[in-house]
């Protein structure tokens, strides 16, 4: 064996897992020895690095380092750029460092608990916990007092992974660098941050149908020999509280008075599952629809690249009956004045009728609207049937059904759509083109996309409408608002469906790591 590959083997050996780990500092605290405890993404080694891990192993006898998990590390797009292996590798190579171990949890409070180590070293940027986004420091700072160690913060030159990385390594196209490097002179992650948490104390009503989304997880076996279909094996399923459930657990995140407002049928309501599938502080307000059944979406997928093979559909997108649309009207006139947004999320299935437009328009203190098309309803579910909006929110197709113009300029559909609706604020999402934001004063906002890895799409336009919202509610720059619908989307087509919300630390984490 080459002297290499000894040295190789030699670091390798430092790579435990956390069970073997924590008997290895078990056994090293008998003899005496004090253990130190580094935690981190590690992600890029650099100098800041090097000198953290020197003056951390100073401060014992023992230092060892646990990572973050590759599932678990959302700092943006194409991270980390080093997967779990080589970085526990690079890692372990480090003269300082004994041992190495990957976490098994998002934070390292379960770790340092398991480990109890004496001494738990962080970098000197955590010394303020004012400054940490995930307010993760102070957890682990009280983890580590339970076990009877302490914190030390080392004090090391400072270098920044994620800077290196964005202007170094290509994690974005040409086209979001040039937006990003322009847009962060103007806007600071702090200033986007602080907006965000301005959100809190806004009242929220959101009203649409409720969906249950459902994934049959299923593999192509072949053609039946006497028919013409496609035959299907049966592998999972699961399902997701999807439509506006999906939007309001979206906004519950950032708002701490989410009323949500939708139909039910009263053949198999799901009504339990969606209230256990709701965030705790929204409030429900549902009416029933008899003799139908709460809408589903039950897709079949293929589940190695999430791709859908068919769709079977639980609908009936008739306008509720008369004395149903009485409640509902009656309802929405005393309610709808006791909110500072009300946001429609629209998918043309029958709940919203006339009746129900009429007087969101004319009580809504703040109208947020999304008008969708969809296989049920092409062409029949247009935003112009909404006389007023403040904010409205559709894809690129939407906006050209709503202005029957197909191949026209679209600065001057939106132009149009904006007068017709007597709406100042317009953003029109495209996919993998991004989206333009646009409001009368300082015109038109290009957003390009963050991240070209697409997980699944279903939901990522919700998510965008519901976190934008009450952002341009409180008067966001629509340029801003553009680059937080887009921060949103990235990290929404990152999810299967509606399996989870865009949560706030990780969307402040997102954000920091786009304008680094």
């Amino acid at each position: 064996m080459t002297k290499v590959n000894m040295q190789q083997n030699s670091c390798r050996q430092k790579i435990k897992t956390l069970d073997e780990l924590e008997k290895i500092v078990n056994q090293l605290k008998a003899q005496g020895k004090t253990i130190v405890h580094c935690h981190g993404v590690f992600d890029l080694m650099h100098p800041g690095h090097v000198r953290h891990l020197e003056a951390a192993k100073e401060a014992g006898d023992v230092l060892i380092v646990t990572i973050t998990q590759d599932e678990y590390v959302d700092k943006g797009p194409g991270r980390p750029v080093f997967n779990q292996h080589l970085r526990a590798e690079t890692l372990a190579a480090m003269q300082p460092v004994d041992y190495v171990a990957v976490n098994q949890w998002p934070t390292a409070v379960k770790t340092i608990q398991k480990l109890k180590p004496h001494v738990y070293a962080k970098g000197s940027e955590y010394a303020a916990p004012e400054n940490d986004l995930t307010g993760g420091i102070v957890h682990e700072e009280d983890a580590v007092k339970a076990v009877g160690g302490r914190i030390i913060f080392t004090d090391e030159i400072t270098f920044s992974s994620t800077e290196l990385i964005n202007r170094h390594l290509t994690v974005f196209t040409d086209e979001a660098k040039a937006f990003l490097d322009d847009f962060k002179k103007q806007h600071p992650a702090s200033e986007i941050v602080a907006l965000l948490k301005r959100l809190t104390n806004l009242k929220v009503m959101v009203i649409g149908e409720t969906i249950i989304d459902e994934y049959h997880y299923c593999k192509a076996i072949g053609k039946p020999v006497k028919e013409a279909v496609l035959s299907t094996k049966y592998i999972s399923e699961e399902t997701f509280a999807g439509g506006v459930a999906a939007v309001a657990n979206h906004l519950a995140g950032f708002c701490n008075n989410v009323h949500m407002v939708s139909c039910l049928g009263t053949l198999d309501t799901r009504e339990e599952y969606i209230v256990d599938h709701l965030k705790p502080h929204i409030q429900p307000k549902f009416f029933y629809r008899c003799n139908t059944h709460t809408i589903v979406k039950r897709r079949f997928v293929d589940p190695d690249f999430l791709t859908k093979m068919f769709q079977l559909v639980y609908i009936d997108d008739r306008e509720p009956p008369t004395e149903l649309n009485k409640e509902i009207c009656a309802y929405l006139e005393t309610a709808i004045p006791d909110y500072d947004v009300v946001l429609v999320v629209d998918y043309g299935h029958g709940f919203i009728g006339k009746d129900v437009v009429r007087i969101l328009c004319e009580k809504a203190k703040f109208l947020s609207v999304n008008a969708q098309t969809n296989s049920s309803n092409y062409g029949f579910n247009p935003i112009t049937k909404y006389p007023r909006a403040d904010y409205i929110c559709i894809d690129e197709q939407e906006m050209r059904l709503a202005s029957h113009d197909r191949f026209g300029r679209l600065e001057d559909i939106i132009i149009n759509i904006s007068q017709k609706l007597n709406c100042r604020n317009v953003v029109t999402t495209r996919g993998h083109l991004g989206s333009i934001a646009y409001d009368t004063n300082s015109a038109f906002h290009e957003i390009p996309v963050f991240s070209n890895k697409v997980v699944d799409r279903i939901g990522a336009g919700d998510a965008y409408l519901a976190i934008t919202s009450p952002c341009v509610a409180l008067g966001a720059n629509m340029e801003v608002v553009g680059f937080i619908g887009n921060a949103v989307g990235a990290m929404a087509v990152g999810i299967v469906c509606n399996r989870s919300s865009i949560e706030p630390v990780s969307l402040y984490k997102y954000i920091t790591t786009l304008l680094k």
